[in-house]
């Protein structure tokens, strides 16, 4: 009966002394859990608001700015200027595109000799102008000091004036005389002036082109010259 008594009491002993350590444990306020959400986070400032984009701007961008990439300013414009200089413009006045009067400025003229027709010598006019010419009616010509322009052969008259773009060729066949020798007043010629007409085909316009003629040339009072042609050809046939 004693150990039995005496084991019971050890017991309730340790049962009591347990007990009292963890009152002692719960009363230390360094022990005492933190509540959730605690700790440096919930120090921490509030986030700073996004700034609001001054009036007139556009994500930061004055308005107005030209973009250095594009070659585009304000309006939209990209490439093109709206008052004059080179470049495409949307101020209008663009240039004529109609041509000009083919005339001794803009043109090259050569004068050969031909082996047929007999008695013929070939005009040659080509463009060296930057634009097209027309060479209106016949070219109007002179032969050395002759106060008289040439006679033009009426039915070699085109359905079109011929217009010339730059480096384009147009002719014209001059007859020397009667292929019989029925003309009058034959004698040898040595320079021709070629005059150009004008669209209305009064008078003469432009600088005239100062040809020497080949060797021998023999004229009469027959002598004619053509229209200009387009084609060399169409000019020989007459």
């Amino acid at each position: 009966m004693h150990i039995h008594t005496r084991s019971t009491v050890v017991a309730t002993a340790a049962l009591l002394a347990g007990l009292s350590l963890t009152a002692c444990q719960n009363d230390d306020p360094s022990r005492t859990p933190r509540p959730a959400g605690s700790g440096k986070a919930s120090a921490a400032a509030p986030e700073t608001p996004a700034s609001t984009p001054a009036p007139g701007t556009a994500g930061g961008t004055a308005s107005g700015s030209t973009t250095g990439d594009r070659g585009q300013g304000t309006g939209g414009t990209a490439g093109r200027s709206t008052g004059g200089g080179s470049g495409d413009t949307t101020g209008g006045g663009g240039g004529d595109s109609s041509p000009t009067t083919c005339t001794g400025d803009t043109t090259k003229v050569v004068v050969s000799k031909v082996s047929r027709p007999i008695n013929h010598l070939l005009l040659t006019v080509t463009n060296t102008g930057s634009r097209d010419c027309a060479a209106y009616h016949a070219p109007l010509l002179r032969f050395d000091d002759e106060q008289s322009a040439t006679r033009v052969i009426d039915d070699s008259k085109p359905q079109a004036v011929v217009t010339l773009a730059p480096g384009q060729a147009a002719y014209a066949s001059i007859t020397l005389s009667a292929a019989d020798g029925s003309g009058s007043n034959g004698r040898t010629a040595k320079r021709l002036t070629v005059h150009f007409a004008p669209r209305d085909g009064s008078g003469s316009t432009g600088a005239p082109a100062e040809l020497t003629l080949p060797a021998g040339t023999h004229k009469d009072d027959n002598a004619a010259v053509t229209y200009w042609q387009s084609d060399m050809a169409d000019a020989l046939t007459y």
